[in-house]
């Protein structure tokens, strides 16, 4: 009978143990707060233009003190995002810019030339370019290169050909906003043309940030350098011939202006399987609240492999959108008004530079950058990638094709904000007010 009895109270005490307890009041969670501090509102605008006659100082707000030693005001006054830089700048991002203002010049009868590569600017290591002027009928002589060729013309009229090593040729003309392509090791030849009084002026660009316009290999060069009973064995004909070779080469040199129309300048008709030269200045450029836009890769013009382009304009006020390139380095040139980019290199590391025409800008792949205009006339500029094809990726499109909650928790937006993204690629955007 006892034994019951512990048997009943155990049996007690164990559901008392097991018991669910009786609810209790609701307690809500605490106001969420910033794990870090929230982005300042200060202003971060240019604070001048070079245009201004003013002697510049780095400060802005209450940061920074005057100059008391020299100054290069004309530099400081190009460079305000430089000088007094925004409060969004951090750490520390390689020099980025080149002004083709600071390469050395070649100056040749008929034309002269300068060039940006890895030793001007060390970031620059995929991309390398050079800025070439020729005078009505003169020849960048015949020659070819270890790297592939990119050019666009910026003003005036050539004459370009090529031979391919299956024996087959290309002949063919180009004109301002238009481009050409020789793959590496292809020979070929560059004229201006007399369709324009002031001859022509182009931008080459290599895919390689190493080329060096004065390694190239130079039909003058190559045969004052090759005994000339080799060269008359080789050609198959008396060595009288080449009494009147140059002894050094020519690079650059006048001559007459090549015939107005292209089939009479070729000694078998063109009979490439692709074209070497593209009629980009034809494209229509697609339009863009702030500006226009329009892209030449491989898609369109299938020869160039290893270097495609964008050419772009931003109206007043307005911004190539924040973006950046998954795989490839950018190589910007500016062509005509003025511009500043900030360039994102992650862990907290960004820098601003301002830029005008003529003017090199190099950003590495997935660098985040914008480009703005700054002036008070259209920028134009173009993006020349190390790539086939063209490739970018719009801060804006990620945001909206995003789950909402996922961009609210990250940057505080309420719904309204994140429903305004645009879900398709601005590229260039208007200003806002």
């Amino acid at each position: 009978m006892h034994s019951w009895r512990r048997i009943l109270s155990l049996l007690a005490l164990l559901s008392s143990a097991v018991a669910v307890p009786a609810p209790s009041a609701v307690t809500p969670a605490p106001a969420a707060s910033p794990t870090v501090p929230y982005a300042s509102d200060d202003p971060n605008l240019p604070l001048w233009n070079e245009n201004e006659n003013i002697v510049p100082e780095p400060m802005r707000g209450t940061l920074g003190s005057s100059v008391l030693g020299p100054q290069n005001i004309p530099i400081e006054l190009q460079n305000p995002d430089l000088f007094a830089p925004p409060t969004t700048d951090s750490g520390s991002v390689p020099n980025y810019k080149w002004p083709f203002s600071l390469s050395h010049n070649r100056l040749q009868t008929g034309g002269w030339a300068r060039q940006q590569n890895v030793n001007a600017m060390s970031i620059a290591t995929a991309l390398a370019g050079v800025n070439m002027r020729l005078e009505v009928g003169a020849i960048r002589e015949m020659h070819w290169h270890n790297d592939g060729e990119w050019a666009y013309i910026i003003q005036g009229d050539l004459r370009i050909s090529t031979v391919t090593p299956e024996g087959q040729v290309y002949v063919g003309d180009v004109s301002q906003g238009d481009i050409w392509y020789f793959p590496a090791g292809y020979p070929h030849s560059i004229q201006a043309k007399n369709t324009t009084a002031g001859g022509a002026e182009f931008l080459l660009v290599f895919d390689s940030g190493t080329f060096s316009e004065d390694s190239t290999f130079l039909l003058t060069d190559w045969l004052a350098h090759v005994p000339k009973e080799v060269i008359a064995k080789n050609f198959q004909v008396n060595i009288s011939a080449f009494d009147h070779i140059p002894a050094s080469e020519l690079y650059i040199f006048p001559s007459a202006p090549p015939p107005v129309n292209v089939e009479s300048d070729m000694v078998v008709p063109n009979n490439t399987p692709m074209p070497f030269t593209f009629a980009m200045s034809q494209v229509n450029a697609t339009q863009a609240s702030g500006g226009s836009y329009k892209v030449v890769d491989s898609r369109t013009f299938p020869i160039s492999t290893t270097v495609c382009s964008a050419e772009v304009t931003v109206e007043v006020g307005g911004m190539r959108e924040l973006h950046w390139h998954p795989t490839e380095p950018e190589w910007t040139y500016f062509i005509s008004g003025e511009a500043r980019i900030t360039v994102y290199a992650s862990s907290a590391q960004a820098t601003t530079m301002n830029f005008q025409a003529g003017d090199i800008a190099y950003i590495p792949p997935s660098f985040g950058h914008y480009v703005e205009n700054t002036g008070n006339s259209t920028l134009q500029f173009l993006e020349i990638f190390r790539s086939g094809l063209f490739q970018d990726i719009s801060l804006t499109q990620w945001l909206a094709l995003t789950p909402p909650e996922l961009v609210k928790a990250h940057l505080g937006l309420d719904d309204a904000t994140i429903a305004s993204f645009s879900r398709v690629k601005q590229e260039v955007v208007g200003p806002t007010y």
